[in-house]
């Protein structure tokens, strides 16, 4: 058990657990909330590079971070679309029922590559392990969506929510896997070209909105609310690329255990959205909570 690995995990599992919150609470447009995300990203990584001095990547190191990062810009921007998505009565699907589909799907990617293609939990034992836990999380995540009453136009949603989300899952995976492959260089140092990737998609987004749709969110109030929303994100970014590297918790483990923000982001969300729950919700909800957060405590104990 790697303790530097699992205190940068801790990192983003804070960051993770407030941003889709957050996101969701400030509102705006899906391109609203990538270019915030992305730019306080941007910012947080350009201070931190300055503070500690690293040199910037080159080569295929930074081609692989920068790519990296768009590619999360892709995903993320989908998944803020599904957070807004509305059923016929105009009730909205917000963080909590999203994020826990969009996490089943993460969970499911990027461990069977980490394990499949990067050698990740070694010995079968781990795998037997490891894969029963993903399973037991996978469980937990669906438990969190639970509604009590269900109505045509919630199923209706979830569906479609699902799809989009399955497309966001491939900019999502690329943004675990592509900096694996890196070689000679680690997370810290790979932050910066990440960042500018994720801020030169959320920029090209941007202007594409004005030039398209004549809608100047640059002049728009919360457009840059949501670069506070990006603060978070950008802990959960450095934790994550830094946890999930080789040398410390290595992929799988690392992104199963910083998707223990799924339980700060459906409380957090149902709280700040003001999402009524019934006594019967809540019991289904915390015990797929509960069940998240000891089958990710297993994943930390597994060797490679």
């Amino acid at each position: 058990m790697n303790m530097y690995g699992l205190l940068f995990s801790l990192l983003a599992i804070i960051g993770w657990s407030a941003y889709p919150t957050f996101v969701s609470y400030f509102g705006g447009k899906p391109v609203q909330g990538i270019f915030g995300a992305t730019w306080g990203t941007f910012i947080v990584a350009i201070v931190l590079s300055l503070i500690m001095q690293m040199p910037m990547l080159h080569g295929a190191n930074f081609w692989l971070a920068f790519f990296s990062g768009a590619a999360w810009a892709f995903g993320n921007v989908l998944t803020i679309f599904a957070f807004g998505m509305k059923d016929k009565a105009g009730n909205e699907l917000g963080s909590a029922k999203a994020m826990p589909i969009s996490t089943a799907f993460q969970i499911t990617a990027n461990v069977v590559w980490g394990v499949i293609m990067l050698g990740n939990w070694g010995p079968v034992s781990s795998k037997v392990y490891g894969f029963l836990a993903v399973i037991v999380i996978l469980v937990g995540a669906y438990m969190t969506t639970y509604q009590e009453k269900k109505s045509a136009g919630n199923k209706q949603l979830l569906m479609k929510a699902v799809g989009i989300l399955l497309i966001a899952q491939v900019g999502y995976s690329l943004y675990g896997i592509l900096p694996q492959y890196t070689r000679g260089t680690d997370g810290l140092h790979m932050f910066l070209a990440q960042a500018m990737g994720m801020a030169a998609f959320g920029l090209i987004l941007g202007i594409y909105e004005v030039a398209k749709n004549h809608n100047n969110i640059f002049k728009q109030s919360v457009t840059y609310k949501q670069i506070f929303s990006g603060f978070f994100f950008s802990m959960a970014a450095l934790g994550y690329l830094v946890s999930a590297q080789p040398a410390m918790l290595g992929l799988a483990t690392g992104f199963v255990l910083s998707q223990v923000s799924i339980v700060g982001a459906t409380v957090s969300g149902i709280i700040v959205m003001h999402t009524k729950k019934t006594q019967k919700e809540w019991l289904v909800i915390v015990i797929g909570l509960v069940l998240i957060v000891l089958a990710a405590a297993v994943t930390a104990f597994l060797k490679n």
